[in-house]
C-alpha cells in the first residue's frame, strides 16, 4: 500500500507541476528552455561523436585489426609553434625507398604499402580542376584499403615500378571531367603532365575518408606511388608505409622486426631512441578519443550552463509554489500529512519540469542527429545512454534546485500555514 501511495503521490506532483506551469509560463518557459538547451547540447554531440567514432572505427577496421603504419611524426594533441622544442618530430628523417623496400622483404612482413598524398590541377580538354587530391600508394593499396574498381582495373606492380603515368578516379572526379561518357583510356593533365585513366575506384564512405577528401562526393585520384615520385611535385617527407604482419605472426612481432631493421638502416646506437613512429591501430583511437573527448567536454560545459539557468528557474518557480499553497500545505498537515510526504510532492514536481525540458531536448537532438545521419557520412545516432544520462541529470537538476523551497514547504508550521491568505 505504501509503494501505492508513492506512485500516487507522485501522479498528484506531475498535475501540480503542470498547473505551476499554466500559472507561471515565463518562468516556467526559462526553466525548460534553459534544461532543453543544455540536454540538446549533450545528445547533439553525443549523437555525433557516437556517430564518428562508429565511422572511425569501421575506418580502422577496413586496413586491419594488426595493421600499423611507420611514419615520421607522431600523431596527437601536442600543440606545434614551430620551434625545434615544440617540434621535436620535425628533425626525424623521413622514410626512404630502401627502408620501405627493406620492410617489404622482412618475413613477418605480408605487405607494406607505401602512401603519398599529393594535391593538383587536373584537366580534360576544357575542364579544369584546381587543388585535387590524390592518394600514390604501391600496389597493395588493395590489401588495405576497401574499394571496388569498375569500369577499368587497379595498376601493376610492374606499373607501379615503372612509374608508369596512368590513373584511377573516383566518381566525382570522374563526373566533373567527363560527364556521362566513358574515361577508361583517356588522357588527363595532372599538373600540365600527362596521365592515362585507367578505372574508376568506388570506396565506402568514413569519417577518414570525409575528414581528408576522400569521400565519395569529393574528387579524388589515386595512382602509381613511384608514378608521383618521379612525375609530380609530391611532398617526400610525408612517405609513410602501412605494414600487414603476415597470418600467424603478431602485431609486436612485426613491430619489433620493423623497429629493428629501422634502427639497423639508420646506424641508431643503442642508447639513441627511435626517430621514427610505429602507430597502431589501437594508439590511433587513443589520438581519436583524445580529440573528440576535448571537444565533448567543452559541449559538457555548455550543457552544465544549460542546466544551472534550469535550476535557477525550478528554485522561483517552487518558492512561488510554495508561498501560494501555504494555506494547502497547513490543511494537509492537520489532517495528518507528515513533512516527508510534503517534501516528496514538491520534489517530484521539481523534477517534472526539468524532465519536460529534457524531454524537448531530446527530441530536437534526435532530430539534429536525423538530418547528419542523412545528409552526411557520419552514421549520427543517439546512444541509449545520452538518453538515460540526460533523463537522469534533468532529474537530479529538478531535485537539487527544488529541495530548498521543497524544505521550506516540509517546515512550515500546520497552525501559522492555515493562518496564511
Amino acid at each position: 500500500m505504501r509503494i501505492l501511495d508513492r506512485i500516487l503521490m507522485a501522479l498528484e506532483g506531475v498535475f501540480i507541476a503542470f498547473d505551476a506551469i499554466r500559472s507561471n509560463k515565463v518562468r516556467a518557459a526559462l526553466t525548460i528552455s534553459g534544461v532543453a538547451v543544455g540536454v540538446f547540447v549533450v545528445v547533439a554531440m553525443g549523437a555525433a561523436v557516437h556517430g564518428i567514432t562508429k565511422s572511425f572505427q569501421s575506418d580502422m577496421d577496413e586496413f586491419g585489426a594488426t595493421t600499423f603504419q611507420v611514419r615520421r611524426q607522431n600523431p596527437g594533441m601536442n600543440s606545434c609553434d614551430g620551434s625545434d622544442d615544440s617540434c621535436p618530430d620535425r628533425k626525424n628523417p623521413a622514410l626512404s625507398m630502401d627502408e620501405w623496400r627493406a620492410i617489404q622483404r622482412l618475413p613477418e612482413v605480408q605487405a607494406a604499402m607505401g602512401w603519398l598524398f599529393g594535391d593538383g590541377n587536373f584537366a580534360y580538354r576544357d575542364r579544369y580542376l584546381k587543388g585535387v587530391n590524390y592518394d600514390a600508394q604501391s600496389p597493395e593499396w588493395t590489401q588495405t584499403d576497401i574499394a571496388d574498381v569498375s569500369p577499368g582495373r587497379s595498376f601493376t606492380e610492374t606499373e607501379h615500378n615503372a612509374a608508369a603515368q596512368v590513373v584511377l578516379v573516383n566518381d566525382s572526379l570522374k563526373s566533373q571531367l567527363f560527364g556521362d561518357s566513358d574515361p577508361i583510356g583517356k588522357e588527363i593533365a595532372i599538373n600540365g603532365k600527362p596521365f592515362t585513366v585507367i578505372g574508376v575506384f568506388h570506396t565506402k564512405a568514413g569519417f577518414l575518408k570525409s575528414m581528408d577528401g576522400r569521400g565519395p562526393d569529393k574528387p579524388r585520384a589515386l595512382l602509381p606511388m613511384l608514378s608521383a615520385y618521379r612525375h609530380l611535385d609530391v611532398w617526400r617527407r610525408g612517405f609513410m608505409a602501412m605494414v600487414k604482419p603476415r597470418e600467424g605472426v603478431s602485431q609486436a612481432e612485426a613491430m619489433d622486426a620493423v623497429t629493428a631493421v629501422l634502427r639497423a638502416k639508420r646506424g641508431l646506437k643503442p642508447s639513441t631512441p627511435n626517430n621514427f613512429y610505429l602507430i597502431s591501430q589501437d594508439r590511433m583511437m587513443d589520438v581519436f578519443n583524445q580529440l573528440f573527448g576535448a571537444i565533448f567536454l567543452v559541449g559538457l560545459t555548455l550543457s552544465g550552463v544549460g542546466l544551472l539557468v534550469g535550476g535557477v528557474g525550478v528554485v522561483a518557480i517552487m518558492m512561488i509554489s510554495v508561498t501560494e499553497r501555504t494555506r494547502e500545505i497547513g490543511v494537509r498537515k492537520a489532517l495528518g500529512a507528515t513533512s516527508g510526504v510534503i517534501l516528496w510532492q514538491f520534489l517530484v514536481e521539481a523534477a517534472t519540469l526539468t524532465c519536460i525540458g529534457a524531454a524537448i531536448g531530446l527530441a530536437l537532438g534526435a532530430a539534429i542527429a536525423a538530418v547528419v545521419n542523412a545528409n552526411t557520412t557520419i552514421p549520427a545516432s543517439v546512444p541509449l545512454s545520452a538518453v538515460v544520462t540526460s533523463l537522469l541529470a534533468a532529474a537530479l537538476t529538478g531535485i537539487a534546485f527544488g529541495l530548498a523551497p521543497a524544505a521550506r514547504a516540509a517546515r512550515l508550521d500546520p497552525i501559522e500555514a492555515l493562518r496564511h491568505e
